[in-house]
């Protein structure tokens, strides 16, 4: 049997397309052969794009004091995997998925988004306690927002 020859345009074209549609796999099968590709949605962590200056630390300056850790970059922030409308509770009559001061588990449902009409779960990637809860119910959010903080 002839080894598979790669089209690696049509990969880039369905990874393009998971992208703009939010999916997480896809696979397109001709005859005997298949291509399938898949992405993990997790929590993203920015940083400058290249080409932005840096500045360089003073020399000899004295320590300065602790900045305050804001959401966007606290180590425990659970991001937004995609654009959509977050809802904190799986219906309107329901309690909260988690309260702050609560602990959770790794996998446990936080919230889910609404995003083109389906609810994806949106699940605590480590376990410890909600310390905040960054967002209301019904709430716009855009793509990398923190919602939740876990310590």
């Amino acid at each position: 049997m002839a080894p598979m020859k790669i089209d690696h345009d049509a990969i880039r074209n369905l990874a393009t397309l998971l992208t703009e549609t939010d999916l997480t796999e896809i696979e397109i099968a001709e005859g005997d052969k298949r291509i399938r590709v898949t992405r993990t949605l997790t929590a993203q962590v920015f940083s400058a794009p290249a080409g932005m200056p840096q500045t360089p630390p003073a020399a000899n300056a004295a320590p300065a004091a602790p900045a305050a850790v804001s959401p966007e970059n606290h180590p425990g922030a659970v991001k937004s995997p995609m654009v959509g409308t977050v809802y904190l509770q799986p219906e309107p009559s329901a309690p909260a998925f988690v309260s702050k001061g609560q602990t959770v588990q790794a996998g446990d449902t936080l919230l889910i988004i609404e995003a083109m009409k389906v609810m994806n779960p949106i699940k605590a990637d480590k376990g410890g306690t909600v310390a905040e809860i960054l967002v209301d119910d019904s709430q716009p959010v855009e793509f990398g927002q923190p919602l939740v903080i876990i310590v």
